[in-house]
């Protein structure tokens, strides 16, 4: 199949559908989830479909080192492959490592600053130009406001939409929307929340909040935690 193929049949076009045509420019995104329930694997999910339609791709991991982000591309790539019958996978993939950058900050020293920083070198020296930039493994917990303000900012500035993943507990409280904390202290800095959650077969993504909207759509996704590729339910 080609790859074109392989995107317009993807799944996230139904995530897509669901928040009127996508996150868009200048926005923020959020997945949230448990730990160890998939939202690293979603982010590259969404990266990938970005990336296979040739569009470029800054992600930014406070959690693992380049090495182990490379291996989740690798290994869901793979997937992708196999499942889908990729047609000439080798140049699909030398295409996706031309388009993607990856940053790693593993001792707590992520800040809007450095990010504009990175998005500003790149374009000026390297000519990359994001389209999509992805923040894995931000503390929500001990986040200030003001990162998500100056968050949007760059994105905008950058042109760039920007999703991110955020951990909550089992038990943790939800909102109205049925958004839980510590994401739900920040719901009006934010334009789309997913939230993943394993029923003990699948991994169940909702949708929480669509923008401006105040009804949401039913997203009928999930991600297979298998193949840690996102599947229609």
């Amino acid at each position: 199949m080609h790859r074109k193929d392989v995107n317009d049949r993807s799944p996230l076009r139904l995530l897509e559908a669901s928040i009127h045509g996508g996150l868009g420019k200048g926005n923020l995104g959020v997945v949230i989830a448990r730990p160890g329930v998939g939202k690293s694997a979603f982010l590259v999910d969404i990266a990938l479909d970005d990336l296979m339609r040739g569009k470029n791709v800054l992600h930014v991991s406070l959690e693992h080192a380049v090495s182990r982000v490379c291996d989740y591309y690798d290994e869901i790539f793979a997937e992708l492959v196999h499942t889908q019958h990729l047609d000439d996978p080798w140049r699909v993939r030398v295409d996706i490592e031309r388009n993607r950058r990856i940053h790693s900050h593993l001792d707590g020293n992520f800040t809007p600053a450095n990010l504009e920083e990175a998005v500003r070198f790149m374009r000026e020296y390297g000519e990359f130009v994001p389209a999509a930039i992805i923040v894995d493994g931000l503390d929500f917990e001990t986040t200030p406001a003001g990162m998500f303000t100056e968050l949007r900012r760059i994105a905008k500035a950058a042109d760039s939409e920007l999703w991110m993943s955020a951990v909550t507990r089992r038990d943790a409280p939800r909102n109205e929307r049925g958004i839980p904390e510590p994401v739900s202290r920040f719901e009006d800095l934010l334009d789309v929340i997913l939230v993943m959650a394993h029923d003990g077969s699948a991994v169940h993504v909702t949708l929480h909040k669509d923008h401006d909207n105040a009804e949401v759509s039913e997203l009928k996704l999930a991600l297979d935690p298998t193949t840690m590729l996102i599947v229609q339910e």
